[in-house]
């Protein structure tokens, strides 16, 4: 008899490869979505398929699923500056109500929970690279802090229910990943860059663009998550890219990619914007033995192909 996994989030970017990851390894999987920032044609090929279902539902309501679970993957959230500035009070909802919901579930079920946290959680971190016992330096007010702060008291509500009730947890702070299925407008640099520099615009930099980030291919993510679930651990762990690049350097390594004439023009720095992210990721190489394993340059040729896919569909 097969596992069965919850994916809330499930029609999102991250959440629809591992719903497709799940289902290939052969767990009855149910997506769960209200379809805000998801999208249905992010799993338009699970649909009709044995092991896989969908479940439209706005997870800060009471959650129902028939049967039994064996894990929960809490996924559900805005992941974007655009999205969460301009749903600030559904992104501390998601956090807060409906990470409550799902924990309450997989309570109910007897089932693992695993969160869906970030590197935002460490705000314009004052340690880099960043480990997890790191605390962070948080503008709880801030327009970004919407953000933060939900991920932040979802991981203290998670530890809360595994201290208190027992339950299997695992918290997987996601540092800047990429791949297909993302937005091309949901305002993060890679998706902008490349559908600035294949429609031949110019390349936007915020400030000065020394602030550094640290790319994960989706693939290796995904990996990282499915071992995390396996395993016993109940802190946060680290899952990105210790490869860190400056936005400016990244700007130009597309527009060499794309083979784009496209300039870099600059404009100034949005509030909040971390100065420096990168994963310290010691913790999960020697507790899920995981590392990296796609080159940037390869990673992002696949993702290239994608994103001239759908700007040809436009």
């Amino acid at each position: 008899m097969s596992r069965r996994i919850l994916i809330t989030g499930g029609a999102g970017f991250l959440g629809s490869h591992l719903c497709d990851r799940y289902h290939s390894d052969g767990w009855d999987v149910i997506c769960m979505d209200n379809l805000v920032t998801g999208s249905e044609s992010n799993i338009a090929h699970l649909f009709g398929k044995e092991r896989f279902s969908f479940i439209k539902h706005d997870v800060t309501n009471f959650i129902i699923v028939k049967g039994d679970l064996d894990l929960i993957l809490h996924f559900a959230s805005p992941a974007s500056p655009i999205d969460y500035l301009e749903m600030p009070i559904q992104t501390l909802k998601v956090g807060s109500l409906g990470t409550h919901k799902a924990l309450g579930l997989a309570k109910a079920k007897n089932a693992k929970f695993v969160l869906a946290s970030t590197s935002e959680v460490y705000g314009d971190p004052l340690e880099h690279p960043q480990k997890e016992s790191y605390w962070g330096n948080v503008n709880p007010t801030g327009s970004r802090g919407v953000y933060d702060e939900a991920k932040r008291f979802a991981e203290a509500m998670t530890m809360a229910y595994h201290r208190y009730h027992g339950i299997p947890t695992g918290i997987v702070r996601i540092f800047n990943t990429y791949g297909s299925r993302m937005r091309l407008r949901d305002g993060r640099a890679l998706p902008t860059f490349f559908r600035q520099a294949l429609q031949n615009q110019p390349l936007t930099v915020f400030g000065d663009g020394s602030q550094t980030r640290s790319f994960t291919y989706v693939d290796d993510l995904v990996e990282g998550i499915v071992r995390l679930a396996e395993s016993d651990e109940t802190e946060p762990v680290n899952l990105g890219n210790p490869q860190e690049v400056t936005i400016l350097e990244f700007a130009r390594e597309i527009l060499d990619l794309t083979d784009s004439n496209s300039e870099i023009v600059f404009e100034d720095l949005p509030e909040g914007d971390p100065q420096i992210r990168q994963p310290d990721i010691s913790k999960a190489q020697k507790l899920l033995n995981w590392y990296p394993e796609v080159d940037r340059r390869e990673g992002l040729s696949r993702t290239m192909d994608y994103f001239k896919e759908q700007l040809g569909k436009l």
